[in-house]
């Protein structure tokens, strides 16, 4: 086993893959992964799928079984098949950390980030097509999203809540997931079973503050505005998961809601490869990275300073991101929109590949 992501995963870090595709499945690359670098995860997004979907050749065999259904439907099951396999493969993991790790996350469609109770249908949807319990269904933190999750975690159904940029959005959801673990206590469900993390977006936050920071020559700031946030986020976490509110929940069998750094890619060739790995460390949350990011850490990755009880000097970093003239409102809203906006273009980029494939398996 690789010793410095074995390191990263003895300091408390859950390391998962963010990309899933049928080659990864059939060449036995990611049970390679599970084995050799302490993968216990994996997650997908419209984008992972699409690229795997444009490979039509992998695909071809299912898609010619399913016959004339309509691209929905076909990407539908393509994409539940990837993830039930992957499930599958994680079967052991998930039981032996009792639903901690072992986790598969699939994405509703990012064309319904603004739709709540049609994110409500397609998530139970979803789950059911899957049918795994270390399934997570992945919903969008947006406004409409965040009822979405409470119905989503209340129906017993565990969530994967992405694209969550800023500290008041974060808290939001968090207040969803609680609400939803209430309702599912009242309608008589196992909360040991629920489990959630809560995606915390990093580089985009880097790569859109760095620009307004170089326009208004503030370049000392450049590249710590995004862990700062993600000390932010730990502290928010912190506090919420050790109220008595919680405590309530906790004591019916509730887990906590796990952070997760996502978009953990080093986007600017000036920073370190691995600097949103080593310096987000923190016993209990998830790093969900791209392949090159974990190969990158693989071969010279450390262990940087523990994020816990940093919240009160990552307020501080941004508090200076905020007087040199950075509106971070703005910022968050911006990325949020983006990310969406980004999603729905690959989807649409999904839904052209699996075409293709169909007419040339069905002619």
């Amino acid at each position: 086993m690789n010793n410095p992501l074995k390191t990263l995963s003895d300091a408390g870090v859950s390391i998962w893959l963010d990309d899933l595709s049928r080659a990864r499945l059939t060449s036995g690359n990611l049970a390679q992964k599970i084995e050799q670098d302490s993968v216990t995860g994996v997650t997908t997004n419209p984008t992972i799928f699409a690229a795997a979907l444009s490979q039509g050749a992998d695909y071809a065999d299912q898609l010619k079984e399913l016959g004339d259904v309509s691209v929905e439907d076909a990407i539908k099951q393509c994409t539940a098949r990837d993830v039930r396999d992957a499930c599958d493969l994680f079967a052991d993991i998930y039981a032996r950390t009792g639903g901690y790790d072992g986790r598969v996350s699939i994405e509703v469609a990012p064309t319904l980030a603004n739709e709540t109770q049609a994110t409500i249908d397609q998530a139970a949807e979803l789950a059911d097509l899957v049918g795994r319990e270390n399934v997570l269904i992945k919903i969008p933190a947006t406004k409409a999203g965040l009822p979405a999750i409470t119905e989503t975690i209340g129906a017993g159904i565990s969530v994967n809540v992405t694209l969550i940029f800023s500290e008041q959005r974060y808290r939001e959801v968090m207040d969803a997931y609680l609400t939803g673990l209430e309702k599912a206590a009242a309608a008589g469900k196992d909360l040991t079973k629920i489990h959630s993390v809560a995606s915390f977006f990093i580089s985009r936050v880097d790569s859109e503050i760095d620009k307004r920071l170089a326009a208004v020559g503030a370049e000392q700031l450049k590249g710590k505005a995004a862990i700062a946030n993600a000390q932010v986020a730990l502290g928010a976490y912190e506090e919420v998961f050790a109220s008595s509110r919680f405590a309530t929940l906790s004591g019916k069998g509730a887990n906590k809601q796990r952070p997760l750094w996502a978009s953990t890619g080093t986007k600017d060739p000036a920073y370190s490869d691995t600097l949103y790995v080593s310096n987000l460390v923190a016993d209990g949350v998830v790093n969900t990275m791209p392949e090159k990011t974990m190969d990158a850490f693989a071969d010279h990755g450390h262990i940087g300073t523990p994020l816990e009880g940093t919240g009160a000097q990552g307020k501080s970093t941004l508090a200076e991101v905020t007087a040199a003239g950075v509106d971070l409102t703005d910022v968050f809203q911006v990325l949020e929109n983006e990310g969406v906006d980004k999603f729905i273009v690959s989807w649409h980029e999904l839904e052209q590949s699996v075409k293709d494939a169909q007419a040339s398996v069905l002619g």
